[in-house]
């Protein structure tokens, strides 16, 4: 499936194709699924003056961040104090975050992108900084610097567009999974190390000998979906059916496609063979999202 082909048309409230906020949004699944399928976004935050008289204090700051999420959706990051970013963050914790869903196509502005408000705040919870790692393997080289910590995003809403005309406000709520409760998801979080063990050990049995570039591994697992990666090369596969406990994750692990299966890559199957929402070989995620610092 695409993106454009998971959104309907705009509901009839709307202005100029924007739907209201606070109105029904059966776009918050393909919206969220979207924003799950990026490993990169780009990061506005809020100049800070260096003093009273900077004319620049307050501009718009955009810069590439490396991004993986939490359970629920949260997205995480992984900054350094040094980075200019960082410091406008500690001045002013409000953010924008932009995924972009246009990759490869001959007219991006007829896909889809998510515009997600939010405030930034650092974690020290071990599980975030363990999905990032292994969502970014290439970021422990340098996770342990002193200047590097983990900062999950609160969203507060968000704004998707999926095309002309097709354009939708998201509450955080909405953009969440309210289905899932928070025992189930501490459930999946517990639970989480073991079923990647298992399926990685099952995808690396399978494709022994059939393909050079060697298995694909399962990085995370989600409500919606499980992140892969093989070398510099990443793709998200999203599951049929919303999954809350470790038997339903099995059931939907069971059925990844034969060319996830097989170590090879999505052009070795049929284009129906399997949910691929982003596959993206050009992707190393190498070196840090802070690697320029100003």
């Amino acid at each position: 499936m695409s993106f454009t082909q998971a959104l309907g048309a705009s509901s009839p409230g709307g202005t100029d194709g924007a739907s209201p906020m606070g109105a029904a949004k059966p776009h918050a699944d393909p919206a969220r699924r979207l924003m799950r399928a990026c490993d990169r976004a780009t990061l506005a935050t809020a100049r800070r003056g260096a003093d009273d008289g900077d004319p620049f204090a307050g501009w718009p700051y955009p810069s590439l961040v490396l991004v993986a999420f939490d359970l629920d959706g949260s997205p995480l990051l992984l900054l350094s104090t040094l980075a200019e970013h960082t410091r406008n963050l500690a001045a002013d914790p409000r953010i924008g975050l932009l995924f972009d869903g246009t990759a490869g196509l001959a007219q991006p502005l007829t896909g889809a992108r998510l515009s997600v408000l939010g405030r930034v705040a650092r974690s020290d919870e071990p599980r975030h900084r363990a999905r990032f790692l292994r969502r970014h393997p290439d970021a422990a080289l340098y996770a342990d610097f002193a200047d590097f910590a983990l900062y999950r995003v609160a969203i507060d809403r968000a704004h998707l567009v999926a095309g002309f005309g097709r354009i939708h406000w998201l509450t955080a709520d909405e953009l969440g999974s309210p289905e899932h409760s928070a025992v189930l998801a501490a459930a999946l979080a517990q639970d989480e190390a073991g079923l990647l063990d298992e399926v990685n050990g099952a995808l690396a049995a399978a494709s022994e000998g059939a393909s050079a570039g060697g298995p694909w591994a399962v990085t995370g697992i989600d409500p919606d979906g499980c992140d892969l990666r093989r070398g510099g090369a990443v793709a998200r596969i999203d599951f049929n059916q919303s999954v809350n406990d470790s038997e339903s994750v099995r059931l939907a692990l069971a059925g990844l496609p034969p060319w996830v299966r097989q170590g090879g890559s999505q052009s070795d199957g049929p284009a129906s063979d399997g949910p691929v929402v982003s596959v993206d070989p050009g992707r190393s995620g190498a070196g840090p999202s802070d690697a320029t610092i100003v």
